[in-house]
């Protein structure tokens, strides 16, 4: 997920580390903040890989920046990864966020549809956090008031997920004809 984020927000346009770590915070920080010790490491990673270059740039007041830019080959792992998400990246809601973050970066309305479809398929099928046996609970047969509490939250964000989903694939695929 991080590296996905790395490579998606260095497709728009150049960065230094800190204004990086800074946008993935945003997208993804009150969940998993992005700790120094976790970012740098990743974007070693990605540039030894050859997936983004560092520059370094006189710093405005302080120090020199060193301001991080995508390759060519960088662009195209974001889009590889993006077209071919693993299935983590469509069941984990946090995951899955950082996807659709950057799923515009695939440029073909049917590549963009193939994987609301993965992600429509997930939700649709029947699931709870809570269960008898094999069978899912809903939230009308529990006791508990925060277990119920969880699983009616969970059911308003998938309807509005699932509409959401089943109006932008219907909106993608009158695009592609």
């Amino acid at each position: 997920m991080l590296e996905l984020a790395i490579l998606g927000f260095l497709y728009d346009t150049p960065l230094h580390g800190y204004e990086l770590r800074k946008r993935i915070t945003a997208l993804t920080g009150h969940v998993r903040p992005v700790a120094e010790s976790t970012l740098y490491p990743a974007i070693k990673r990605l540039e030894k890989a050859g997936l983004l270059q560092r520059a370094t740039e006189p710093g405005a007041v302080a120090a020199p920046r060193h301001v991080l830019t995508l390759t060519e080959d960088g662009r195209g792992e974001l889009r590889r990864r993006l077209a071919e998400p693993v299935q983590r990246d469509i069941t984990d809601e946090n995951r899955w966020f950082t996807v659709l973050a950057f799923l515009r970066h695939l440029a073909e309305p049917h590549a963009q549809t193939t994987v609301l479809r993965r992600r429509l398929a997930f939700l649709e099928t029947p699931a709870s956090f809570f269960y008898d046996g094999d069978r899912p609970l809903r939230a009308e047969e529990l006791d508990d008031p925060f277990r119920r509490g969880i699983l009616t939250v969970a059911r308003a964000t998938t309807r509005a997920e699932l509409a959401w989903l089943r109006a932008t694939i219907a909106s993608l695929e009158g695009v592609a004809r």
